[in-house]
């Protein structure tokens, strides 16, 4: 399989944080998006944002800016949607998604999603961790998409579908597990960019 691309999802409206780009919060004298971007990019063949509003204010970054194809923020598929789309004309055959709020997920997130994708013919895999209360908790953000399923993906959303695993378990989507707890630890609420702090 070749290397897929990459793009990392900053659409939401960070409601929890007042409003805003999370991504362009800064942590450790840095924005998350920078570090999110430092750790995505060696792993991808090429890397895009999804955002909404106006680009200009990821200017800095030099990344292509991908607006959410359907309206009204239906949320991250909507997201993994704008990559897809991306993707194709990119000429690849899968996207890789990340979130812009989760500074310290793992160096090796990409070869291990591509790990558990093999054998399948539309590879669809979500980063999963261990948890207290539930045994395991996915990370819906962070998976590995197949392009040939955009059109599947745009229907869908069109319908009205916008849970992650849902539409990923209709294409018998898998899980990579990775055992750090803290892996995908995301900023939310003003005190988890004082946590992630401490984590630094």
């Amino acid at each position: 399989m070749r290397q897929p691309v990459g793009v990392i999802l900053a659409g939401g409206q960070a409601t929890r944080m007042g409003g805003g780009d999370k991504g362009l919060l800064f942590l450790g004298g840095q924005t998350l998006l920078r570090r999110v971007i430092d750790r995505l990019e060696p792993q991808v063949a090429g890397l895009a944002l999804n955002a909404n509003g106006d680009p200009a204010r990821f200017a800095p970054f030099g990344l292509p800016v991908l607006a959410d194809p359907i309206d009204g923020f239906a949320g991250p598929l909507a997201g993994v949607l704008a990559g897809m789309d991306w993707a194709a004309a990119q000429g690849a055959e899968t996207l890789v998604t990340a979130a812009a709020d989760t500074p310290f997920f793992p160096c090796d997130l990409v070869p291990q999603l591509l790990l558990n994708g093999e054998s399948m013919t539309h590879p669809l895999v979500l980063a999963a961790t261990p948890d207290v209360k539930r045994g395991r908790a996915r990370h819906p953000t962070f998976g590995l998409w197949p392009v040939a399923l955009r059109e599947d993906l745009r229907a869908a959303l069109n319908d009205g579908l916008r849970k992650v695993v849902q539409w990923s378990e209709r294409h018998g989507g898998r899980e990579a597990f990775f055992p750090q707890e803290e892996a995908f630890f995301n900023i939310n609420r003003p005190e988890d960019l004082t946590l992630a702090e401490a984590m630094l």
